[in-house]
């Protein structure tokens, strides 16, 4: 089942059922008016929905209706929580050595996570805004998973049952801003502005062999100003599974149903596949060439971040995005 949120003069938009190939969407305000609604009855919203999904595939449904990537906000207009993890330690090594440091060995026994802000959460072919492009503007491709209600203290192997749906991420960073933050010992704020997620979220029945019950596979597509940046596979370098990094955020609360937790940017030890960011880009020209000569981006550029099935598919729909300039009022 795929559902999407469409944008409308609420802050969290209408929820809608939309069709396997991304072709038709339907209104479903009937069994839930928003995705929050639904994760927060989800067990019993999820097999009305499905049913509106099976009908619209089936091409039963009257009212079904063009669906449009572009008028989609963020699945989640706003989510009580965005917890963003580093699950490809290939990403965090390669960081590391630019700057000649060993990897400690708890990063390989316990995950990264940051509490993002999760007030506003970008749609997919919104625009990024941003006051200064000398901030180094980055984007990071992810996968990401929402969740129901989960139990403090939850292991790995109970939590993989409250992954409930599943999309995609670009997690923008601020380059140039993270030095002096994570420099201050309390972690990133200025320096992660708001996150864009793809136009539709997935259940993890829909998946097929793509899902495993724990990590995405496939292959990430990420492009700036049509250029190819990566052609990642998901599940191939995923250090810390989605169970486990639950179960992290988990240890020390409960997680409220619409919990969001990103994988990180997904990284390979392929080199040949390119990068899910800029920075790790700028890493490896500084760990073969003494200085990096990748830019970041700049106003007018264009991120864009897919992926599809194996007949050639979109799964999510895309990520498209202009970085645009922001004048404070």
């Amino acid at each position: 089942m795929k559902l999407a949120t469409l944008k409308n003069d609420t802050r969290d938009g209408a929820l809608v059922v939309v069709s396997r190939d991304l072709s038709h969407c339907v209104d479903a305000s009937a069994i839930a008016p928003t995705l929050q609604a639904a994760l927060d009855n989800w067990e019993t919203a999820k097999p009305e929905l499905e049913l509106y999904s099976q009908q619209l595939d089936a091409g039963e449904l009257a009212t079904a209706l063009p669906f449009v990537e572009a008028a989609c906000a963020s699945p989640l207009p706003r989510a009580y929580q965005w917890a963003d993890g580093s699950a490809y330690v290939n990403h965090v090594e390669l960081v590391r050595k630019a700057r000649n440091a060993e990897i400690p060995d708890s990063f390989w026994s316990d995950p990264l996570m940051y509490q993002g802000g999760s007030d506003i959460m970008l749609g997919a072919r919104d625009d990024i805004e941003v006051i200064d492009e000398e901030w180094g503007i980055d984007l990071e491709a992810e996968i990401a998973v929402i969740t129901d209600d989960v139990p403090m203290g939850i292991v790995p192997d109970g939590a993989d049952g409250h992954i409930k749906l599943v999309l995609l991420a670009n997690d923008v960073s601020l380059r140039n801003l993270i030095p002096t933050e994570l420099g201050k010992g309390f972690g990133f704020f200025q320096s992660k502005p708001a996150t864009s997620f793809s136009p539709v979220v997935v259940t993890p029945d829909s998946l097929g062999d793509a899902w495993d019950g724990r990590k995405m596979h496939g292959t990430v597509d990420v492009a700036v100003n049509g250029q190819r940046l990566g052609n990642l596979e998901a599940g191939a370098d995923m250090y810390f599974d989605f169970a486990q990094l639950i179960s992290h955020a988990a240890r020390t609360r409960h997680l409220g149903a619409g919990t969001i937790v990103g994988s990180g940017t997904v990284s390979n030890r392929d080199r040949s596949r390119g990068s899910g960011c800029l920075a790790e880009v700028r890493t490896i020209e500084t760990i073969e060439t003494g200085t990096p000569k990748t830019p970041f981006m700049k106003f007018g550029d264009r991120v864009t971040i897919d992926m599809r099935d194996a007949a050639g598919a979109s799964i999510f729909g895309g990520i498209d995005q202009k970085i645009v300039r922001y004048t404070p009022r």
